[in-house]
């Protein structure tokens, strides 16, 4: 059924340029939106998925951010928003955009956009795709492995900027 999913996709610009079922945005390696929501919890730990073995990319890697790919004709933070309820259960946390990324390797072609959401409530794992889920300190997320790569180099950058200890601070 996920294979079905109509996906946004973008030129290398980042502009809407269409629609594709997931399937063949992934064969063709189209260029695509995701979202990249970082949970934190009020003693600075992030919230970590491990992947189901069935995930069509990166199964069993660590995810370092809640998210996934932008349906047709949506926006950019209500895919965080439904991606944060569907995985782990967040409901109504607010949002804060902090940047936005390109990445892409052999099979990926993605213009992602990563979010920082403070959370300390109970979760919820979406059985399909999340086979666990653990809190630890950011430094602890960057030395699991393996994980996903855009995760991880979206991390990198709320670390090398200033995200995360801003956030704290506050």
């Amino acid at each position: 059924m996920i294979q079905d999913e109509i996906i946004q996709l973008v030129d290398a610009q980042n502009r809407p340029c269409g629609t594709a079922p997931r399937r063949l945005m992934r064969r063709y390696r189209y260029w695509h939106r995701a979202t990249y929501a970082f949970v934190l919890n009020g003693r600075g730990e992030l919230c970590i998925q491990k992947r189901t073995l069935s995930k069509e990319v990166f199964p069993g890697y660590f995810d370092l951010a809640s998210g996934g790919v932008v349906g047709a004709g949506e926006a950019v933070q209500v895919a965080a928003r439904r991606e944060l309820e569907e995985e782990i259960g967040v409901r109504g946390a607010p949002l804060k955009h902090c940047f936005d990324f390109c990445y892409t390797d052999a099979t990926n072609h993605v213009f992602g956009s990563a979010y920082l959401v403070h959370y300390d409530g109970p979760l919820t794992l979406q059985a399909e795709e999340v086979a666990d889920a653990f809190w630890v300190t950011p430094a602890d997320a960057l030395a699991l492995h393996p994980s996903t790569p855009d995760s991880r180099m979206a991390l990198e950058r709320l670390i090398r900027e200033g995200f995360l200890s801003e956030s704290l601070s506050q």
